[in-house]
């Protein structure tokens, strides 16, 4: 008699008791959580697992099938470049949640968020700000999933560690009894499957996993620096005047040199934790061994670096950012 398949309320990945090396595994079918999660939630243990995007947007597809109301969660500090992307798969309602309100500045008002993320003709339902972490306008998000579901079922997508299983885990404490937790790290790729979280008798949460962002910085740091570059707390921007000549050293991660240009007022959004310095950029030779990004910044624009934050300029600018070949450094219309 075969067994029935059961399946981690942690990530979603089957359960299985018979191979430690993969994917699922637990010392007793009996129990309802994989190793790893055990693991991560109990020891803060984080164990990488690389998927492809393409079991992620198979996954996605299948939400399009559907006529459910979608959550698009995004990360305020590092938004998806192309915000129109999950488009390509579903046609569904969606609501855009704009998630991670308690790292932006308290002196960013929401209502200006949500008219920057208006402005760009998005086909979303409506926009909401939340933060998990602070358990704000959690209620205001609550009653539009209520205005604007068309069934049972509310699935929650978006890219790898914009706090899906966070915002979930938050809904669950404050207007259910259901006592499962998702699992949370900052890792990418944490939840593997999909995962059916009952909130009440008219409201299921569907969780799935994240669309890996090959472009971005955590695919490329060791897992030890993944809390420096996650903010927890508000983060304090930090601003320098800068003169053609001059270059920024932003940890270990990122080197912008101000190669051409007026005198100029750069901006750091990211982590408290990572150290900024200035120098004279012909002095210093620290991260030039990086590859080289040279950009031409327009007035008011953001240099993102994908994952760890962006730099607000002022004035036109032509600089060349360094960093990690392998991390999308791209500029957009000024957030703030």
């Amino acid at each position: 008699m075969s067994k029935e398949k059961k399946y981690c309320i942690g990530c979603g990945v089957l359960l299985q008791d018979e191979n430690m090396t993969m994917e699922g595994y637990t010392a007793s079918i009996e129990n309802d959580i994989c190793a790893r999660c055990f693991r991560m939630k109990n020891y803060g243990e984080y164990q990488i697992v690389t998927k492809s995007n393409e079991d992620y947007i198979k996954i996605l597809q299948s939400v399009g099938k559907t006529n459910d109301l979608v959550l698009y969660i995004v990360d305020l500090l590092n938004l998806d470049r192309d915000l129109k992307y999950i488009r390509n798969y579903i046609s569904n309602k969606v609501l855009l949640v704009l998630s991670k309100r308690d790292v932006l500045p308290k002196s960013v008002k929401d209502e200006k968020l949500i008219e920057y993320f208006k402005n760009l003709d998005l086909d979303y339902q409506d926009v909401v700000v939340v933060s998990p972490n602070k358990n704000y306008n959690i209620d205001n998000l609550l009653l539009m999933i209520k205005k604007y579901k068309t069934s049972k079922n509310v699935y929650v997508v978006g890219h790898t560690n914009v706090g899906k299983s966070t915002l979930i885990n938050k809904l669950m404490k404050n207007y259910s009894e259901n006592e499962c937790e998702l699992t949370i790290s900052p890792l990418p790729s944490t939840t593997l499957n999909k995962i059916s979280i009952k909130l009440n008798d008219d409201l299921v949460l569907i969780d799935t996993p994240g669309l890996i962002d090959r472009g971005n910085i955590v695919n490329y740091v060791e897992p030890s620096l993944l809390k420096k570059i996650n903010p927890k707390k508000e983060i304090k921007p930090k601003t320098y005047q800068i003169k053609k000549g001059q270059c920024l050293v932003i940890g270990d991660f990122v080197r912008i040199d101000y190669v051409e240009g007026e005198r100029n007022s750069f901006t750091v959004f990211m982590s408290n934790d990572i150290k900024v310095q200035r120098y004279n950029m012909y002095r210093q030779n620290k991260l030039k061994d990086l590859f080289p990004n040279e950009m031409d910044v327009l007035y008011h624009e953001d240099i993102v670096v994908n994952g760890l934050g962006f730099v607000k300029v002022v004035e036109k600018a032509k600089v060349t950012v360094y960093a990690d070949k392998n991390v999308e450094i791209y500029t957009r219309r000024s957030l703030i």
